[in-house]
């Protein structure tokens, strides 16, 4: 079984400020700093950190070596990744004083993916293994239709959930992983409990995992509700935290973990996570998850 991410790679742009701009307002920061990111990226690092073999497909800018290099560098294979002219992917983040942030997004090369190149990479690969995408590619709704119909399973998160994320695509997926505000924007329920029932009645394959901050998570599947608490830890910087859940969620799945254990390393990933700046280098390696004491 292989695990391919057909995903986003970024060049973060974080900016230290006291605290998010307002509209019509004009503030300065403090500090600029160059992170590799991407939500794609971020969950392939994930999945190679915690020790999962995991292939990363999707498109470059001549300026996205440093973004090659570093999954390279973790041990994420990039043999499906191009390289195309003009620029990569990249996201403005403000970074406040309390490790929120607020993030504006430009897609770059991300959005250069054509039905010809994911019809090539999927040759490789077969019924059973794992795909994971999100929301910050081109032609999704197309590879969720090829995913599908060669039974790949797949790992789908919603982000930036916006209305590419249609009935057709969430009928196809196995695994929805998701947070709150992404939740409440698929079903038009802001009530947590209410917005599983109403997934797992609309859409009775998927398996779905809430993730709700502080709160900890929730995993939802037919008759079955799991819920998992978040751990303790000061918050730094909470960029990255959904995709390291997501990557090291997929990886135990993987490796045949019961649901209680995926859950439970997971978050201790994603708590890791929050307690560090950056994106992709704040994600920790799965040595770190067994000597964590959260």
């Amino acid at each position: 079984m292989k695990i391919l991410n057909f995903g986003s790679c970024n060049i973060d742009m974080v900016y230290s400020v006291d605290h998010i701009v307002l509209p019509k307002e004009t503030i300065s920061a403090t500090e600029l700093q160059h992170f590799v990111g991407g939500k794609g990226l971020n969950q392939s690092v994930a999945i190679a950190k915690s020790g999962f073999p995991v292939y990363h497909a999707g498109c470059v800018g001549k300026d996205g070596e440093m973004l090659v290099d570093f999954m390279k560098s973790v041990g994420v294979d990039v043999k499906y990744v191009r390289v195309l002219d003009g620029s990569s992917g990249h996201a403005v983040i403000q970074l406040d004083k309390n490790g929120q942030n607020s993030i504006l997004l430009f897609a770059g090369a991300n959005h250069c993916v054509t039905a010809e190149y994911v019809d090539r990479v999927l040759e490789d690969f077969e019924s059973g293994d794992f795909i994971v995408l999100q929301n910050e590619i081109s032609n999704l709704d197309y590879i969720v239709d090829k995913a599908f119909e060669k039974g790949l399973k797949i790992f789908l998160n919603p982000s930036p959930y916006d209305e590419k994320i249609t009935s057709d695509i969430l009928g196809k997926v196995s695994y929805l992983i998701l947070n709150e505000v992404e939740l409440a924007g698929i079903t038009g329920i802001s009530d947590i409990e209410k917005g599983l029932e109403s997934i797992n009645n609309k859409y009775s394959d998927c398996k779905v995992v809430v993730t709700i901050g502080e709160d900890g998570c929730i995993y939802s599947y037919k008759n079955t509700a799991i819920k998992q608490s978040a751990f303790n830890v000061e918050v730094v910087d909470t960029t990255a935290a959904g995709d390291t859940f997501m990557g090291y969620f997929i990886s135990q799945t993987a490796s045949n973990k019961t649901l209680e254990e995926a859950l439970r390393t997971a978050s201790m990933a994603a708590a890791i996570t929050v307690s560090r700046k950056g994106a992709a280098p704040s994600i920790p390696l799965i040595t770190e998850i067994k000597d964590f004491r959260g």
